[in-house]
């Protein structure tokens, strides 16, 4: 165990944690709402320093990270737990059980890996890394002063003081999961959607890389409204060159609704370039064009993928489409690891 670094004591033994905005009030001897932090004797502590659940090489694009050093890897590493109740959670063997006791995996390690696989960076991912705050800030100061990136795959609900400290130790990206609109955060996770698109707007304003996620889930999230919101909002808070990824759902955990219709995922993509966002994509759909980078002045493929891999590239040196010259959103630069066309 840790003590956490975002919390306030409250007298009588009582805490408030300020890692994310459920800023649960814990009292001595309780848990959080994620069961990843622990009141003793008015001290908050962390169960997951360097408790990890998985340490892994993987390629940006699974994330997803389509305009983030395209075509590179990232040294993947998770804890345990979740802030959010989500039903149908695919990683919920790690998010919905407590830590266990296990030995700590130093900071140090994740980076070594990372330098040792040939990944050009990190990433905090596969259960919500809010869980593990205080090491991933460790492992974000490490792997700046070693020149790799640091990236970070969330349901973006931090406390803004969180987000600024993981600014600050060195967070280059940001991919966050939009579940839906206003009543779907209300209704099924307890929270504030607003809370999530303020994220992505201080995230943004700080010069961070920002893509978001939108997971279109049958029965919950795939009504032509909800789609019609989340589109909006994205424009309003992320703006028109903010990578849209629209996902497929599948059922798992205890939601088994059937998978996302297809005719839902055209609607999708063509709503929301019709409304104005230049990179739209579809997620966990194969053979779709919704995969690729089109440049939005000549509509050619400046960027194509698959098994989330880049494998063909159309840009130069500078990030502009070779078929016109437009300047395509891309932080970092192109790594031609799989690219065979």
């Amino acid at each position: 165990m840790r003590e956490g670094l975002l919390y306030k004591s409250l007298g009588k033994g009582k805490v408030r944690c300020g890692v994310c905005e459920r800023r649960c009030l814990i009292a001595e001897g309780g848990v959080g709402y994620c069961g990843t932090r622990v009141n003793l004797g008015g001290v908050l502590y962390t169960l997951n320093y360097g408790n990890l659940s998985a340490l892994e090489s993987r390629p940006i694009e699974i994330k997803p990270f389509f305009h983030f050093w395209p075509g590179s890897t990232a040294m993947t590493f998770s804890t345990w737990g979740c802030n959010f109740p989500c039903p149908w959670c695919q990683n919920w063997h790690l998010s919905k059980v407590s830590p266990p006791s296990a030995g700590a995996v130093q900071p140090e390690r994740v980076v070594e890996e990372a330098v040792n696989a040939g990944d050009e960076g990190v990433c905090a991912s596969f259960n919500e890394p809010l869980m593990g705050f205080e090491y991933t800030l460790d492992v974000f100061r490490l792997t700046r002063a070693k020149e790799l990136y640091s990236t970070y795959v969330s349901n973006g609900y931090m406390t803004p003081e969180a987000l600024g400290m993981l600014i600050d130790a060195g967070l280059d990206g940001l991919k966050v999961d939009v579940k839906g609109d206003a009543e779907v955060y209300r209704e099924m996770f307890g929270a504030r959607v607003d809370v999530v698109w303020r994220n992505v707007e201080q995230a943004l304003r700080m010069g961070v890389h920002v893509e978001v996620v939108f997971l279109m889930v049958t029965g919950v999230s795939d009504s032509e409204d909800i789609i019609e919101d989340v589109v909006e909002n994205h424009l309003k808070h992320a703006g028109p060159d903010v990578a849209l990824h629209i996902s497929r759902y599948f059922p798992a955990y205890r939601y088994f609704e059937p998978p996302t219709r297809l005719e839902k995922f055209d609607y999708a993509w063509n709503l929301a370039r019709r409304m104005g966002v230049n990179f739209v994509y579809l997620g966990n759909v194969s053979g779709h064009p919704g995969l690729h980078t089109y440049c939005p002045r000549c509509s050619r493929p400046v960027m194509k993928r698959s098994n989330f891999r880049l494998v063909r590239s159309n840009l130069d040196e500078k990030g502009r489409c070779k078929f016109c010259g437009e300047k395509i959103p891309i932080r970092g630069r192109v790594i031609r690891k799989n690219i065979t066309l």
